[in-house]
């Protein structure tokens, strides 16, 4: 992975990390967001969403998995956007009538271009945990391919 990858990725997942610390710090008041959800099971998901804002970072960082990982954040953020940020709940929320509504708005939209550039990890991702100091498997299938083929032109 090159340097502007690599500072890419951090820069796309850093804010998760802190957000899944922020959650045990303030329990009870994350508690009370995931209460308002429309669905049960509050304490479950705040667990389930610290677990996946401390892990997958690592991973997507780490070029461990990286893709798996992208596309649970990925899912989560879209998740969380749907659950948490319901800005057409708010009338006026685009004309600035609805300050609330607005900041959910903004939300909404923050977590689905973070959806997508998880998405762009994914896709570019090449799907294989790195073993030390080797290439990526896909590099390894290509060059194995060019490999075995110029053997099999040029052997006398």
């Amino acid at each position: 992975m090159t340097s502007i990858a690599l500072l890419a990725r951090v820069c796309l997942v850093v804010l998760f990390p802190l957000s899944g610390i922020d959650k045990i710090v303030h329990w009870r008041a994350a508690m009370k967001q995931a209460t308002s959800a429309p669905i049960g099971g509050a304490r479950f998901m705040l667990i389930a969403a610290i677990a996946v804002e401390l892990s997958t970072p690592v991973c997507i960082v780490g070029d461990w998995h990286a893709a798996m990982a992208a596309l649970i954040l990925a899912t989560f953020c879209l998740v969380t956007a749907l659950l948490f940020h319901p800005f057409w709940r708010f009338p006026g929320f685009w004309s600035g009538a609805n300050p609330e509504g607005t900041a959910h708005f903004w939300d909404f939209l923050k977590n689905l271009g973070l959806a997508g550039g998880l998405l762009l990890v994914v896709v570019t991702s090449t799907g294989a945990a790195p073993r030390s100091g080797a290439p990526h498997a896909a590099a390894s299938l290509s060059q194995t391919t060019v490999t075995t083929g110029w053997i099999m032109h040029h052997t006398p």
